[in-house]
């Protein structure tokens, strides 16, 4: 076998089968960045123009010409002529052999072989070569051809050092395990482990074609403040601060609603703001304190303008990031072939759980037979908490559960031909809920009763302990029939990407402080 067929395909990538052990000492890399110095280059790089991506140099292998060996020659190997190319990327493999080093560099757009050969580009060039550690980045200019295996390479003429990296990468066998150890050190974790960066550029796309989407059907995105002199807009406990300047508290945002529906009362008909939301609350595979929110306001519409609307959003999302609508998640699958089950929240509450939804007395002894605290609630607050108990997690879906109980929708228009029940959905995937709409009340009085109702026994540092006067007297000045959807994007992230924690598609989730060890 040729030197180039051991090019180490199988060596696990960020790992090298040769020249760095694990715990090899940052004093050894200072060294070469000394010796990098002496050989008259920057070793923390310069501008480095021209560069194609390796997923674009990967896509010019039809380009490459080879020449039959001519009828009685000694040619023991066909030539080849390819494309020059010029690559940037870090090194996340290396093996030397003699006068052949073999590496790969990778960057956000895939990973490719190099072949330096001592003899192809020159006594300079080598020594550069002999400097580059795992981590490195580096550029390099070549011709692109395949090795004798077929492998894609670039067979360097000239190299450049663009970026030395004086920590090691995670260590072959074990790498970066620990998940909070991977989240807290997220440049390692995208450097390194496989598939996390590629995750986060689908979140990237997903998010790009949400506001494509809205784009397209005349939604326009707008900006509300993070800081609120009240929180309002949903059920939640804040996070609050204090203005030293006008000395007085404020509450980090907990939801975009009641600013975005102030715009629809201005006549901004349809709205939307995708921005991080903070709720003071606890940390699970499915919360984190601050999180991605889309809202989006239409008027003229309803909650069955905004099941539509979601059902776009969801769909064309799954396009942007080239998947089909049978997806993986865990072992099981998700087929969001449209269109989405639509079932009645009653109907859904008898199929789980075998009782008559409209039997609180069976309701309530059912809530006492599994643990949960009746006394003094409202018999649709109690039927809420069981179904959130017995039904949500059986709810696979995608599904869009419809009418719920109009007692636990203070924000929601109750339907005309029964006030009981509110014109509010909730979309579930896997028993997460993802989305929750309403056709939006829209009636001043109706909407102050229902905030002081809800404000009554509510903790003084709970959310909505206060009410928004403004937004009463924002709706007294006329706000349209409208319907308001809030989508929840690292929910989204998640099931698009099969990621079983909300932390895997968080950039930099909430961590504890690092414990100090020296």
């Amino acid at each position: 076998m040729s030197l180039i067929d051991q090019s180490s395909r199988n060596v696990p990538p960020a790992m090298s089968s040769s020249s760095e052990s694990p715990g090899m000492h940052e004093a050894s890399r200072r060294e070469k960045l000394r010796k990098i110095q002496e050989l008259g280059h920057d070793p923390w790089g310069s501008r480095f123009d021209g560069q194609m991506s390796i997923g674009e140099i990967r896509a010019r292998e039809g380009e490459i010409v080879v020449e039959p060996i001519p009828a009685g020659s000694d040619q023991r190997e066909p030539t080849q002529h390819g494309p020059h190319v010029r690559a940037a990327g870090r090194i996340v493999l290396q093996r030397k052999k003699g006068k052949l080093i073999f590496a790969d560099i990778r960057d956000w757009s895939g990973q490719i072989q190099l072949f330096i050969g001592r003899g192809q580009v020159g006594e300079d060039n080598w020594a550069l070569a002999e400097c580059f550690d795992l981590g490195d980045l580096v550029g390099v200019d070549g011709q692109l051809k395949r090795t004798k295996t077929g492998e894609l390479t670039i067979f360097a003429e000239k190299l450049h050092f663009l970026s030395k990296s004086l920590e090691s990468p995670p260590e072959k066998h074990h790498g970066l395990t620990d998940p909070e150890l991977r989240h807290r050190m997220r440049y390692v974790d995208l450097a390194y482990t496989e598939g996390v960066l590629p995750r986060f550029l689908d979140r990237s796309k997903i998010v790009a074609s949400i506001r494509n989407t809205l784009g397209a059907q005349g939604f326009v995105e707008v900006e509300g403040p993070t800081l609120h002199t009240i929180a309002g807009g949903a059920a939640a406990r804040p996070f609050k601060t204090h203005h030293n300047a006008l000395d007085m508290p404020l509450f980090l945002r907990i939801a975009l609603e009641l600013h975005l529906k102030r715009l629809l009362v201005g006549g901004m008909e349809r709205v939307f703001e995708l921005g991080r939301v903070f709720r003071n609350e606890g940390v699970s595979p499915r919360h984190n304190p601050e999180f991605t929110m889309l809202e989006a306001y239409q008027a003229y519409g309803d909650y069955r303008s905004m099941m539509d609307l979601t059902e776009r959003l969801i769909l064309d999302a799954i396009a942007a990031t080239g998947r089909g609508y049978q997806l993986p998640w865990n072992d099981a699958t998700i087929d969001f072939t449209p269109p989405f089950a639509r079932h009645t929240y009653d109907e859904l509450f008898t199929r789980h759980t075998g009782v008559d939804a409209a039997d609180t007395v069976a309701i309530k002894k059912l809530a006492d037979d599994i643990g949960l605290e009746t006394a003094g609630k409202d018999p649709d607050v109690i039927k809420s908490e069981v179904f959130e108990h017995k039904v949500e997690d059986q709810l696979m879906g995608p599904v869009f559960v419809l009418d719920y109980p109009a007692t636990i929708c203070p924000l929601t228009k109750r339907k005309t031909s029964n006030p009981a029940v509110a014109e509010r959905f909730e979309l579930f995937v896997q028993g997460m809920e993802i989305a929750n709409a309403y056709t939006e009340l829209n009636d001043p009085d109706l909407q102050e009763q229902l905030f002081r109702t809800q404000l009554a026994g509510q903790k003084a540092e709970d959310s909505m302990a206060k009410m928004d006067e403004d937004f009463i007297r924002a709706l007294r000045h006329g706000m349209p029939p409208a319907g308001g959807l809030g989508l929840g994007i690292d929910r989204l992230v998640m099931l698009l990407t099969n990621s079983q924690t909300i932390r895997e598609v968080i950039l930099f989730p909430l961590l504890r402080t690092e414990a100090k060890n020296r």
